[in-house]
């Protein structure tokens, strides 16, 4: 019979400090093989292959597409790549982003339970918003066990709380008490049933959109039979997006590949919503600026009815910038939500 080894692991801001520390304490022998992904910048090269091997045991290494997997080594998704699993090797893909993130969790966590069902471990992390609780929706459902940071602990608690409000947990735990659960999880024997036939489809379906091995007509179809249609538009791509469903789960994706949870489209609106704010109050501003140099121009000609005019449209402008200055300054924190 098979036995568990396949450990995902997924963090976003806060999470650094947990993982070295989890990684420290694994054996140099562990007969399983371990996948990070932590969000990143996607303007420089990641360093926490270095630091991960430094701090552990367990050789780390950046994953390259189509690498071979082995136990007992350490895989970390490059920056601006998602890391996708498959049956004895891994892909390094320069994917749509998923909950505003490349790499994103969710991807690893879900082609983690298609290729390996019952196999897998997943550790969600500290971090913001909730990347990872569709992708540990997935490993549950394929049998696998979800390991999630106490909430109460962790520097950021959104991720982690959304993943145990939406999800069936095996374990919440401090920092300190999750390698140990690890070490006496790895090996276990487990059936091989997984998903059922229909997810198992559906995972196959968006990891082929998140891999962009589709063409734009099977793009659409495939994104079609996952959801349905919904009224909202995509803030990257201005696309339309479908509405799809994991149990009490809601989340969107676009037929080009972008991938959102709730709140992380709000969090992206948000963000387009202040730039768009931002524009409109340069745009005001300059128009103030440019009617009070107009009417200054027309009263030097004595042309005062038009002067007064251009004052009256640089007055209503100026009106209009407080409004929107008022709205960007009162509350930052309920306009824009930082991600992790």
């Amino acid at each position: 019979m098979p036995k568990r080894d396949i450990i995902v692991i997924g963090g976003s801001a806060g999470a650094f400090d947990a993982l070295t520390q989890i990684i420290s304490a694994l054996p140099f022998n562990l007969p399983a093989s371990v996948f990070v992904v932590i969000h990143s910048s996607p303007d420089r090269e990641s360093k926490l292959p270095g630091i991960l091997q430094r701090s552990g045991r367990l050789p780390a290494t950046q994953a390259t597409h189509l690498q071979e997997i082995e136990r007992g080594r350490i895989y970390v998704a490059p920056s601006d790549r998602h890391l996708i699993l498959e049956n004895r090797h891994v892909m390094v893909m320069h994917g749509p982003k998923e909950n505003r993130s490349r790499p994103a969790i969710d991807p690893l966590f879900r082609s983690a339970a298609r290729a390996y069902g019952s196999r897998v471990i997943a550790v969600l992390l500290s971090g913001a918003l909730d990347d990872g609780t569709a992708g540990i929706y997935a490993v549950k459902k394929s049998g696998g066990i979800a390991i999630v940071q106490d909430p109460a602990e962790a520097p950021y608690h959104s991720m982690p709380q959304s993943a145990i409000a939406h999800n069936e947990i095996n374990y919440v735990l401090r920092t300190e008490d999750i390698a140990p659960v690890l070490r006496n999880l790895i090996g276990q024997q487990v059936d091989e049933e997984g998903a059922p036939d229909q997810m198992k489809d559906d995972m196959k379906a968006e990891l082929e959109i998140a891999s962009q091995e589709l063409d734009s007509k099977e793009m659409i179809d495939s994104v079609d039979r996952l959801g349905r249609l919904s009224m909202l538009t995509c803030p990257e791509c201005q696309g339309a997006l479908w509405e799809l469903r994991d149990g009490e789960l809601l989340r969107y994706r676009c037929h080009v590949g972008h991938a959102f949870s709730i709140e992380s489209l709000d969090a992206e609106q948000a963000e387009k919503l202040e730039g768009a704010l931002w524009s409109a109050l340069r745009a005001l501003e300059e128009r103030v600026a440019l009617s009070h140099r107009l009417a200054k121009q027309a009263r030097e000609r004595k042309r005062d009815l038009i002067a007064k005019n251009f004052e009256s449209r640089a007055e209503d402008a100026d009106k209009h910038a407080e409004i929107i200055r008022s709205i960007l300054l009162a509350d930052p924190e309920k306009l824009l939500i930082q991600s992790g």
